[in-house]
């Protein structure tokens, strides 16, 4: 009880409104009643009309309803929701190896995940933090963390695949970013967190498992995105006479998967645009947010106050007094 009330202890007055709804219930089978001749029907009916007893008890109920939410109120209730965080950063990295240019997913592979990353960016807070990296054969840090993302809308847009794929140097570039963004606030912890969106695996610098132990000892949790299809192809020219030959690009989860759960993240797959967009729309309801006990008593003021208007206005109608 003490996690929803500030001061439970003021609830025992609940035992006042049940007293009331008590007695008046007992009034009910113990007021007097009398009897009054009267010889013409019709005129009875037309000095003392026929009214349902219900509305007389609906009245009452309101009135004892509303008396019970005020005492809850007098309790003041907390309620935990989620705020826009002060002090989060995310840091969204993404593939732009020439694998992205795969057309398993419609229209292809980067041109769906610049669009479901710059729809997931603009539900973010606006006090949140956004930096941006790019990863092909090196890993480039294109939007230091911002909270102007229309700037890192901008850069999304401007993404060039290039050859190989980098993950272990975009996941230590990632946590040094949030490391910096810590020092730069006086050395107060950041509430960061890591987003990495490729459709391979590391074929140049860092090894993606040397990658892990950084994380770890920074703290940081790395999110994956696995985005792609087994059946992935791209056209490549690999002999340089302007003949382009097909190539299967299939996305590797398993490397991606090891990535996330090293460092105490999350792993996601997602083969469709629609896919990609449901799990950055889960991750836009938990990064940045916080969540804390805010004081709801306002809501059981309300809600008191609309009873009791419909008990006055019900009475008023009925009755042609007020309760």
């Amino acid at each position: 009880m003490t996690d929803w009330f500030l001061h439970p202890e003021r609830l025992w007055l609940i035992l006042v409104v049940v007293g009331l709804a008590a007695l008046y219930v007992g009034l009910q089978f113990t007021s007097p009643r009398y009897a009054v001749r009267f010889s013409n029907l019709e005129l009875l009916d037309s000095v003392a009309p026929r009214r349902p007893g219900w509305r007389r008890h609906a009245v009452a109920g309101c009135f004892l309803v509303a008396a019970a939410v005020l005492v809850a109120a007098f309790a003041q209730p907390v309620m935990t929701e989620k705020v826009p965080s002060e002090r989060s950063t995310i840091v969204l990295a993404i593939d732009t190896s020439l694998s992205m240019a795969a057309t398993d997913v419609s229209p292809n592979r980067i041109e769906a995940a610049q669009a479901a990353a710059k729809e997931f960016i603009d539900k973010l807070p606006d006090q949140l933090n956004v930096g941006l990296i790019s990863f092909a054969g090196s890993a480039q840090l294109l939007v230091p963390p911002t909270q102007d993302h229309a700037k890192v809308n901008a850069a999304i847009d401007g993404l060039e695949l290039d050859k190989s794929t980098a993950i272990g140097d975009a996941t230590k570039l990632a946590v040094q970013v949030i490391e910096d963004q810590a020092r730069g606030t006086d050395g107060k912890k950041v509430d960061g967190a890591v987003v990495i969106m490729s459709d391979g695996e590391t074929t140049v610098g860092l090894p993606t498992a040397d990658a892990i132990p950084i994380a770890k000892k920074a703290g940081v949790a790395i999110t994956t995105i696995a985005y792609g299809t087994q059946e992935g192809e791209i056209t490549v020219d690999t002999d340089g006479d302007g003949v382009g030959q097909r190539t299967r690009v299939p996305v590797n989860v398993e490397e991606l998967r090891s990535l996330a759960e090293g460092t105490g993240g999350t792993a996601y797959t997602a083969e469709t645009a629609q896919s990609l967009r449901s799990v950055y729309s889960e991750l836009g309801s938990t990064i940045g947010y916080d969540e804390k006990s805010q004081d709801v008593t306002y809501r059981f003021v309300g809600l008191s106050l609309v009873l009791l208007l419909v008990a006055a206005g019900f009475s008023l109608r009925w009755f042609s007094r007020l309760p």
